[in-house]
């Protein structure tokens, strides 16, 4: 039997926010009674997971992150990883309220309970699409933005990929083993690291393990495929993107079937504000690749010029 992982040391937390409950994990010692920089160092991170992830994915970056000394006057840098409505444990809308200003109501709902005027935000694919939203929308709020293998237009082979993993998935597995050998996974041979994260990444109910997202998704990836019914995500984002006033990083993983190469020029060309990187690793770059994650963004946060 494989010893328990141990998880960097963080808190979590949660917010009502509309018709949900919103979950998050809270990295970085509470600095609301230290001196904020007015060159935007120390500024507070809020992250967006992707689709088929969650906070727990970001546990790791984020804890290294919170450490940096770049982060402000006393080191370190107050960050949260948010559970998008709808995924992991945060609640389901009962209206299924998932356009972009619903997630964008939950970011502010977030900040202001931990009393943050102004946040760096950042976030991965679908986080990305939420991310870029809520910049345009509330510029006042937003200091810098990171997209994460993010474009407003997807590549056609990593958006089939994505449906197709989504709608063709079982709608429940009978154990945590039987959903490892799904994934292509030998169970006896998958660390202890992997198995604590499909753990989380799968609920029980009834007796049975679900991925922890609302099924709502699967529909629309469902409508998308089969009856090319185009999601509403309740605004432009090409608008949005050429909106952002703040500076914008865009991280394009290099293997990536989701970013295209193409787009990358036409995500440069929507709005000067944006630095465009490339880093190794596919569309789950945090996943990927961790520490060249963690390499590129590190110049962005310790910037003293931009956001400023």
């Amino acid at each position: 039997m494989s010893a328990p992982v141990t998880l960097p040391d963080h808190r979590t937390g949660t917010v009502e926010s509309g018709d949900v409950t919103i979950f998050y994990r809270h990295f970085g010692a509470s600095r609301s009674d230290s001196p904020r920089s007015d060159s935007g160092a120390g500024t507070p991170m809020i992250v967006l997971h992707g689709q088929s992830y969650f906070s727990y994915d970001w546990i790791g970056i984020a804890d290294e992150l919170a450490r940096d000394p770049e982060g402000g006057p006393d080191g370190g840098r107050e960050i949260v990883a948010m559970d998008m409505r709808g995924f992991g444990s945060s609640g389901w809308s009962p209206g299924q309220a998932y356009k972009v200003q619903d997630f964008a109501a939950d970011v502010l709902a977030v900040a202001d309970s931990r009393g943050w005027d102004r946040f760096i935000l950042a976030g991965h694919s679908m986080g990305g699409r939420n991310a870029t939203y809520t910049a345009a929308a509330h510029p006042e709020r937003v200091e810098k933005l990171i997209l994460i293998d993010y474009s407003p237009t997807n590549a056609k082979a990593g958006s089939m990929r994505v449906m197709n993993q989504s709608v063709d998935m079982p709608e429940s597995f009978s154990g945590l083993d039987e959903a490892l050998r799904y994934f292509g996974l030998d169970p006896a041979k998958v660390d202890a690291a992997k198995r604590a994260r499909f753990e989380a990444y799968l609920g029980t109910f009834d007796g049975n393990y679900t991925v922890s997202r609302d099924p709502y998704f699967r529909e629309v990836f469902r409508k998308t495929r089969d009856e090319g019914v185009k999601p509403d995500h309740g605004a432009d984002l090409w608008a949005c993107l050429g909106r952002v006033a703040c500076p914008i990083l865009v991280l394009r993983g290099r293997q990536s079937d989701m970013f295209a190469p193409e787009t990358a020029e036409k995500v440069r060309a929507a709005n000067a504000n944006v630095t465009l990187v490339e880093v190794e690793g596919g569309h789950n770059i945090p996943g990927d690749n961790p520490a060249g994650l963690i390499a590129a963004l590190r110049p962005f946060l310790a910037d003293r010029s931009a956001g400023a």
